[in-house]
């Protein structure tokens, strides 16, 4: 071709799940041992009936087809924040709120691997915050291990992105080590809890150290809640909103994909102050115009209307947690962290690449999952290098059972590579 593409965008990472679907491809599935796929954070059900009943009748009416207000309708806005001054006892007004259009600015590679690259609705909304926030040559915190479309959106903006390492086997990021990376240069600080791809649930004081640090360095917090109602029964997330002062530091940004179960509706929602919203505004009426409508209206009744639906899936998803802790013990196969839809979990083979067994996981015993390298810049030492990912959301109690015989077989077969 004779033009030219984007030096960034051709510096920035290839999407990297294609990779895993190619070493599943590998593997000669069988009646008794078929394929595992873990490499998927997407939900493991649909939506109630009534949820698809509604959103078939709202896809059906004509008001819906029209251009929406760019904010997101006013009365799931309305709703929305209704139910977090309720979550997080806030006073959180209407136009703090806006609704995002889910929309991942990588396009799909192949089908069955498409909604890992939606994690979901944040990635636009993350992508405004970042264009509103920073310019080429600025540097955003963000701790590592991370999900990748945030490196990979960073990237292609021409923003630095600053790793923050989390240390095994907790994965919480430290204040201390985040200030000591603060440069002139700094904008932001990213959090993602519960954590993906670590499945780390942020405690509530530490997220507070690092509102307390964005503030007094004079940076936002962008603090990503795609897994909140995922969270242990009585926990709550943090207290940001408890302050009158969240607004001059904090982001918050949310997804309706997980909790609703709808990542191919692309829907979610950025809290932040009025003063960045009205800037923020430009850069998604580039990018979206308006949020799906259909999808908008159902979400409406859905967040009072699926409550005890989403409770049910939220304790089922902490109680695969707890049962799939128990099934590696013994494995030679440590879980070191687990919550939400996820469990970061650390391989038996010293000087071996995650990314080397996860393909081995893959190819030779069917179970497809993410290996760590994918979600850091590349180890300086490879026995650093030992956790993979394993999504637990997708698939039943009575699959991940079927999980230990199958590492325990690459267990045994290790020796003969």
């Amino acid at each position: 071709m004779v033009y030219k593409l984007s030096p960034n965008v051709i510096a920035t990472s290839s999407p990297p799940i294609p990779l895993a679907g190619q070493w599943g491809a590998q593997y000669v599935p069988t009646a008794e041992k078929p394929l595992i796929n873990l490499a998927q954070g997407v939900p493991g059900n649909p939506p109630p009936k009534e949820f698809m009943d509604r959103l078939q009748a709202a896809a059906a009416d004509p008001l819906t087809t029209g251009y929406g207000d760019l904010r997101g309708d006013a009365s799931l806005r309305k709703e929305l924040v209704r139910d977090v001054n309720t979550v997080y006892g806030a006073q959180v007004q209407e136009d703090e709120c806006l609704l995002t259009a889910g929309c991942n600015l990588v396009r799909r590679f192949r089908r069955d691997w498409a909604q890992e690259f939606a994690d979901e609705d944040l990635v636009k909304a993350i992508y405004a915050a970042f264009v509103s926030l920073c310019s080429a040559g600025d540097e955003v915190i963000l701790p590592s291990p991370w999900y990748f479309n945030n490196e990979m959106t960073l990237a292609q903006l021409g923003i630095t992105t600053v790793p923050l390492v989390c240390e095994a086997p907790l994965f919480l990021p430290s204040p201390a080590k985040a200030a000591s990376l603060i440069t002139e240069k700094t904008r932001a600080i990213v959090l993602v809890t519960p954590n993906n791809p670590t499945g780390a649930i942020y405690p509530p004081s530490l997220i507070k150290e690092f509102a307390e640090l964005a503030k007094e360095r004079g940076l936002a917090l962008i603090l990503d809640e795609t897994y909140r109602e995922f969270i242990p029964e009585g926990a709550r997330a943090h207290e940001l909103f408890a302050d009158d002062g969240w607004k001059d530091v904090l982001i918050q940004l949310f997804s309706f994909s997980k909790s609703y179960a709808i990542p191919g509706h692309r829907l979610g929602s950025i809290i932040a102050s009025t003063t960045l919203l009205d800037h923020l505004k430009k850069t998604l009426d580039c990018l979206q115009i308006c949020p799906a409508r259909p999808a908008q209206r159902v979400c409406e009744w859905a967040i009072e209307g699926t409550r005890k639906w989403r409770e049910g899936v939220r304790d089922d998803l902490v109680e695969r947690g707890k049962l799939f802790t128990s099934l590696l013990v013994g494995t030679g196969w440590e879980v070191g962290t687990v919550g939400g839809y996820f469990a970061y979990v650390k391989h038996p083979f010293p000087g071996a690449s995650s990314e080397l067994v996860a393909s081995r996981l893959g190819s030779k015993v069917g179970i497809v999952v993410l290996p760590g390298t994918f979600f850091s810049k590349p180890f300086e030492d490879v026995n650093d290098d030992r956790y993979i990912r394993f999504s637990i959301a997708n698939v039943s109690a009575e699959t991940l059972k079927a999980v230990p015989a199958r590492l325990i077989a690459l267990n045994d077969m290790w020796k003969d590579f």
